[in-house]
């Protein structure tokens, strides 16, 4: 990951967007395997994007977390926003935004929380199960082979 993380970073897989149109002026950076952050000044303007494309963005409102012991570093962050990232792609939602960075002390142990919610893009605007979610990325990983 080339670029700083910071409260506000979306990060999508972007190789499974199946059924929704290209969105025009997207540009991805690749990030963690699979995942890419994209480049847009907010949620919002991302937003404002997919439903110009006929998409819908979906915020879901159960809060996801990491932390880690010691002082905010990039590298121990990006480990944290790691671990975020499996937790989404167990429930198949296709990205996060990452919306706290947290830095505390509990007795004198300083510690950081990244914390974010979940994001899914998708055709349709009522969002799809977690069974149809499921089978849409097993759908995307079979097509690219």
């Amino acid at each position: 990951m080339a670029q700083k993380l910071e409260v506000g970073t979306i990060v999508m897989r972007m190789k499974e967007w199946v059924g929704v149109p290209h969105c025009q002026g997207l540009e991805p950076e690749p990030c963690f395997g699979k995942w890419s952050v994209v480049r847009v000044p907010d949620a919002f303007a991302l937003d404002s994007t997919i439903h110009e494309a006929g998409g819908n963005f979906f915020f879901m409102a159960t809060e996801v977390k990491a932390m880690y012991f010691g002082f905010l570093r990039e590298e121990k962050t990006q480990g944290a926003l790691s671990r975020i990232l499996t937790k989404v792609d167990r429930q198949h939602f296709n990205g996060l935004e990452v919306t706290k960075i947290a830095v505390r002390r509990f007795l004198g142990v300083p510690y950081v929380t990244v914390s974010g919610h979940s994001r899914h893009m998708q055709q349709s605007c009522i969002l799809d199960s977690f069974e149809a979610r499921r089978t849409s990325q097993h759908d995307a990983v079979w097509a690219r082979g």
